[in-house]
C-alpha cells in the first residue's frame, strides 16, 4: 500500500532461513474480506507505480538503427549535417540560368543524382536534371519536364509557364542545419524516426532499452493445452500477457508456469535478472497464496498492497532490489488485465523512458453512451469500445471474463457510485486500439 512500511524479514542468515520463512504454514485468514482500508485509491496506486519507475536507475545503450525500433531516445536527436546537404532538384526536368529561352547544353542524360558537382551554368543555358541531383552553380530555377518544350533542331528550351527564381530547388539546409535538434529525448523510435536519423547522418542511436520482464504464471489448476476437465482450467494469462507486454514496449525474457509451491516461487523470483517480475495469482491470503510470504522472505519493499478497484483489488507492487520490481496480478483474467494497466503499464512506461515524450500515454476523458453501475466505494475499470465521440460499455466484464476485453479498445475508469449516460470519464487506451476492435459484445 502507498506509504506502507517495507517488509523487514531478514535474509542475512542465509537462503535456508528465508526458505524456512516461505515454507512455514500460512495461518488461516480471518473470516471475511481483507480490511478494505488497506487498499490504495486507484489514482494513487498509478502514481506510486510512476514514482517507482522514476526512482529506478535509467539505462541507455547505443544500437544500430535496425535495432532501435520501438525504443525511446535517451538524448535529443541533433542533425549531423545540413538537410539537404547541397542544393538539389525537387523534380525531373531542366535546370536553367537567367531568363529564357535557353540554349540546351550537354548530353541527353544531363545531371543525375549521386554524381559530383556539375559545371556552373552560364546565363541563358539549360541542362537536363534528375530529381535529387545537385544544382549547378549560377542556376536560377528548375523547369519541370511537362512545363517545357525543347526545340531539338535549334537546341533551344522554351518555358510553357512562368518561371520563378528558385522554383523546384531544395536549397541546402531547407529542412535543418547541422546541430539543429530534430527530436527531443523520450521520443519513440518509429520507422519515420529511423529514416530521419539516417538522413541526418546517424548509423547508431542512443536509446533506452526495453525493460526486461519475466512472467511467472502460478497455479496447480492450470492446463497448457486441451479442454478444461476434472477441476482443471486452461491458462488464459500465459498466452496473453507476453504479447500484451511487448505491445507496451517491454522485452519479455520468459514466461514460466509454476506450481503453487512457495520454495519454487522464491527461487524463481530471486533468480530472475529481469527489471520487472510479473506473477499471476497468489496475491490474496489463502493457503496457497505465496506471493506475500515470498516478498517478506526477500526483504522486499511493498509499495502497493491492494487497490480500491474492481476487478483486480488484490494486486500489488513491490521493490525487490535496486531498480527491480515485482507486480503481482490477481489470477482472474480480467482482474489481471486491470492490474496490468493499473501498475505494470505506468511502471514500464517510466522504465522505457516514454513518459513525457511523444510516446507518453495515459488516461483521457470521453463521454459514456450508456449508464454504468458502480461499486459503492471502489473505482471500476470497464471494457469499452469507441463509437464516434462516445465510448460504449461492453458486457461480459466480470473478473474471470475475457469476452468483453477481447472486443474492447479501451477501459473506462468509472468512479465509485457509477456514471450516468453522457458523463465524461477517464479512458485507458488498449495498445491495439488503432488496429480495430471487435463489435460482438455490445448491443
Amino acid at each position: 500500500m502507498t506509504g506502507a512500511e517495507p517488509f523487514t524479514a531478514p535474509i542475512d542468515d542465509g537462503v535456508e532461513e528465508a526458505l524456512a520463512l516461505v515454507s512455514a504454514p500460512v495461518p488461516a485468514p480471518a473470516p471475511g474480506p481483507r480490511p478494505h482500508h488497506r487498499a490504495a485509491p486507484w489514482h494513487r496506486a498509478r502514481d506510486t507505480a510512476v514514482a517507482a519507475g522514476k526512482a529506478a536507475p535509467r539505462r541507455s545503450h547505443r544500437v544500430p538503427l535496425a535495432q532501435a525500433l520501438g525504443e525511446t531516445l535517451a538524448a535529443p536527436l541533433a542533425a549531423l549535417t545540413d538537410l539537404p546537404s547541397f542544393d538539389t532538384s525537387a523534380m525531373d526536368g531542366w535546370v536553367v540560368a537567367g531568363p529564357g529561352p535557353w540554349r540546351i547544353r550537354g548530353a541527353a542524360d544531363g545531371i543525375l543524382a549521386g554524381h559530383a558537382a556539375p559545371a556552373p551554368l552560364a546565363d541563358g543555358e539549360a541542362v537536363r536534371i534528375a530529381t535529387g541531383a545537385r544544382i549547378p552553380a549560377e542556376a536560377t530555377a528548375v523547369l519541370r519536364s511537362e512545363h517545357a518544350h525543347a526545340d531539338e533542331a535549334k537546341a533551344l528550351l522554351h518555358a510553357e509557364r512562368e518561371v520563378v527564381t528558385g522554383q523546384d530547388i531544395r536549397p541546402r539546409g531547407q529542412e535543418c542545419r547541422s546541430g539543429d535538434q530534430l527530436l527531443p529525448a523520450a521520443a519513440l523510435v518509429t520507422p519515420a524516426v529511423l529514416g530521419l536519423a539516417a538522413a541526418a547522418g546517424y548509423d547508431e542511436l542512443s536509446t533506452v532499452p526495453r525493460p526486461r520482464v519475466e512472467i511467472f504464471v502460478l497455479g496447480d489448476e492450470l492446463l497448457a493445452e486441451g479442454l478444461p476437465h476434472e477441476g482443471l482450467i486452461r491458462d488464459a494469462l500465459g498466452p496473453m500477457l507476453g504479447p500484451w507486454l511487448r505491445m507496451l514496449g517491454a522485452e519479455v525474457v520468459a514466461t514460466r508456469r509454476l506450481k503453487d509451491d512457495a520454495e519454487a516461487l522464491f527461487a524463481a523470483v530471486t533468480g530472475s535478472e529481469a527489471d520487472l517480475v510479473l506473477t499471476t495469482g497468489g496475491t490474496a491470503a489463502g493457503p496457497v497464496d505465496h506471493v506475500h510470504p515470498v516478498l517478506r522472505a526477500m526483504g522486499a519493499e511493498l509499495l502497493v498492497d491492494g487497490v480500491a478497484v474492481r476487478p483486480g483489488h488484490p494486486m500489488l507492487l513491490a521493490r525487490i532490489a535496486a531498480g527491480k520490481h515485482l507486480v503481482g496480478l490477481p489470477g482472474n483474467p480480467l482482474a489481471a488485465v486491470s492490474a496490468l494497466l493499473t501498475l505494470a503499464e505506468p511502471l514500464l512506461r517510466e522504465l522505457a523512458g516514454r513518459a513525457g515524450g511523444a510516446a507518453a500515454t495515459g488516461p483521457y476523458t470521453a463521454a459514456l453512451r450508456d449508464e454504468v453501475h458502480g461499486h459503492p466505494y471502489d473505482t471500476r475499470l470497464v471494457p469499452v469500445v469507441h463509437r464516434g465521440d462516445r465510448v460504449v460499455p461492453l458486457h461480459y466484464n466480470g473478473p474471470a471474463m475475457l469476452r468483453g476485453i477481447a472486443a474492447a479498445d479501451g477501459l473506462a475508469v468509472v468512479p465509485p457510485g457509477g456514471a450516468r449516460a453522457g458523463q465524461e470519464v477517464e479512458v485507458l487506451d488498449l495498445p491495439w486500439g488503432e488496429l480495430g476492435a471487435g463489435e460482438g459484445c455490445f448491443t
